[in-house]
């Protein structure tokens, strides 16, 4: 008898086999840093070659870096809500209420800035613990109570403010240390904040990756139900990310005093859009259970290199969020094919 046709996964003896699509998926699979990384160098590469001359500059390169810090630091907590398969909406609200609480208590207050920083630091962690008892004990569903919990931080925002700036010169120098220069590359100022993003990055991936409370957050995303029978306490397991978010929520607060050398009522209110971004983009799955905090610091990194070397090529700045609006919808489109692969 005649031999059967050849499948789309044989090959010639002798031939190089073709990677095909599904094992493109698997690989992404595998490695969920992957993809972010290979956008963030496609971006690099792009953008240098439209203007070399302006994008590829330490100045410039340094300028991105000084305006991820914050937004990274956000996705930073917003990577453990997804890992949950929850959401936060309200990480910008506490960043800016907490940047207020903070620069009232020092330059009204007349508090030391360590205290001040100190109790600014409790009221986010606070602020993210709220959320996360409503979600735990009332059983609420994470964006409708975050959601909810931004309606109210904002509001605090504006009693606490009164809508004014409070100037980083009447506040504890501590408050503004971010701000300042930690080092300089070729005359280019890189602040404390910058350092202090990428530290956060590495202690956030050692403890998802290296301790059993990270194995927890992965395992309660990917199935709760089913994490809590093999004996994860999930209930603590999501108080402590919903606390821990709203600390790194404080933390960019005092990375956004330094970064405007003030304490808005007006800075930052968007940025939990920005943090989702940056998180979608960096593979964490909004299903939970799957992607590397890692992931998310390029993901933090390919927004910041958009909005700046799309303003440099000249191109009008409403089409800065049509891009990463297409980003997203790509992540999320890619998240679902490897789901299917996983499956």
């Amino acid at each position: 008898p005649p031999p059967p046709p050849a499948t789309h996964s044989e090959t010639r003896p002798g031939a190089t086999p073709v990677p095909s699509a599904r094992s493109l998926l698997a690989l992404l699979h595998r490695s969920s840093v992957l993809a972010p990384f290979l956008v963030f160098v496609m971006a690099i590469l792009l953008f240098t070659i439209w203007d070399r001359e302006h994008f590829l500059t330490i100045t410039n390169l340094a300028t991105v870096v000084q305006q991820v810090m914050v937004v990274g630091t956000l996705a930073i907590g917003q990577s453990l809500v997804i890992l949950t398969a929850g959401i936060d909406l309200s990480v910008g609200a506490i960043m800016v209420v907490t940047s207020i609480l903070m620069g009232k208590l020092s330059a009204e207050q007349g508090l030391p800035g360590w205290l001040a920083l100190l109790i600014g630091l409790g009221a986010g962690t606070a602020c993210g613990l709220a959320n996360g008892l409503l979600i735990v004990r009332l059983k609420l569903p994470p964006f409708i109570v975050t959601l909810g919990t931004f309606q109210v931080f904002f509001a605090l925002n504006l009693y606490l403010s009164h809508s004014q700036t409070i100037l980083g010169a009447n506040m504890g120098s501590i408050l503004t240390w971010t701000g300042e220069t930690a080092f300089t590359i070729n005359g280019s100022p890189i602040p404390w904040g910058a350092p202090m993003m990428f530290v956060l990055f590495l202690v956030l991936a050692y403890a998802l990756g290296g301790t059993a409370w990270g194995r927890h957050v992965y395992a309660t995303g990917d199935d709760r139900e089913a994490a809590r029978l093999a004996g994860v306490r999930t209930d603590r397991v999501l108080l402590s990310v919903y606390a821990v978010a709203g600390l790194l929520c404080a933390i960019a607060a005092w990375m956004l005093i330094g970064r405007i050398g003030s304490a808005s009522p007006q800075a930052g209110q968007t940025e939990n859009l920005a943090s989702i971004t940056a998180v979608v983009i960096g593979g964490i799955s909004l299903f939970g259970g799957r992607g590397k905090v890692l992931g998310v610091l390029f993901g933090a990194l390919i927004v910041g290199v958009c909005n700046d070397g799309l303003v440099i090529v000249g191109i009008e700045a409403l089409w800065v969020p049509f891009v990463i609006g297409i980003l997203v919808i790509l992540a999320v489109a890619a998240d679902q094919q490897i789901r299917k692969v996983q499956a």
